[in-house]
């Protein structure tokens, strides 16, 4: 429902979900443009980040969370703004995996937006803790995103003349946070230490033509010339 509308059926889960957000580090604040996203069911604010803030959808039935998400991927006008932040509430983690793969099937929705998907079970002892869903996506994809994510810290690097370093940690956090990504889990691993490795080789081997550096998709331009002007990223 809007904000500011009632609904006793759903005021318990709502309450439920506003005490799980307080607990992940989201304050309930104000709509930041309650035209923007009108059937926000309220806001959030993330801690120690003024700025960010995030529309929190818990479906009712009607609407239920897929045609939630249709609505939202619509727009609230015939020009939606180019990114746009949400979390979507789902009971199970079945209808958080539903809800990912009809958001990765409009485009690059789930991408371009910043979207995450919050799993808050009904109360029952059986049921797992609340936690938000990563989604699991193609190796192929996982390692796009990471050479751009890796650009970033690269460029980030240079521009503090060397004061900072890139730590592929940092690279799987934000895959993580940022992009709502199962990294281990997409790459079929237990660990970050196997991610890495699986990374690392899946870079090296993704070229034009293999076994030249020259041609490999995942360079990053360091200098505008001289040897050193290339350097693959997994060398680092």
């Amino acid at each position: 429902m809007p904000h500011g509308e009632a609904d006793p059926g759903s005021a318990e889960r709502v309450k439920d979900t506003e005490v799980v957000l307080r607990r992940l580090g989201y304050a309930r604040v104000a709509p930041e443009r309650a035209a923007s996203e009108p059937e926000a069911t309220f806001w959030v604010q993330e801690a120690g980040v003024p700025r960010r803030r995030y529309p929190v959808f818990v479906p009712t039935e009607p609407p239920t969370l897929a045609e939630r998400i249709d609505r939202w991927l619509t727009g609230p006008s015939a020009t939606p703004p180019p990114r746009r932040r949400a979390i979507f509430v789902a009971p199970t983690d079945a209808a958080a995996d539903a809800a990912w793969a009809k958001l990765a099937g409009v485009g690059d929705s789930a991408v371009d937006h910043e979207v995450a998907i919050l799993v808050v079970p009904p109360a029952a002892p059986s049921e797992p803790a609340a936690h938000f869903h990563l989604r699991r996506v193609d190796p192929k994809e996982l390692l796009r995103l990471a050479t751009g994510v890796v650009v970033g810290l690269f460029r980030r690097a240079q521009a503090s003349d060397g004061a900072s370093q890139v730590d592929f940690e940092e690279m799987l956090a934000l895959l993580r946070q940022r992009f709502g990504i199962d990294v281990q889990g997409s790459l079929g691993v237990r660990s970050d230490e196997d991610a890495l490795f699986l990374l690392y080789h899946l870079a090296h081997r993704d070229s034009y033509a293999p076994g030249d550096l020259g041609t490999n998709l995942h360079l990053l331009v360091l200098k505008p010339t001289g040897p050193a002007a290339r350097l693959p990223w997994f060398a680092a």
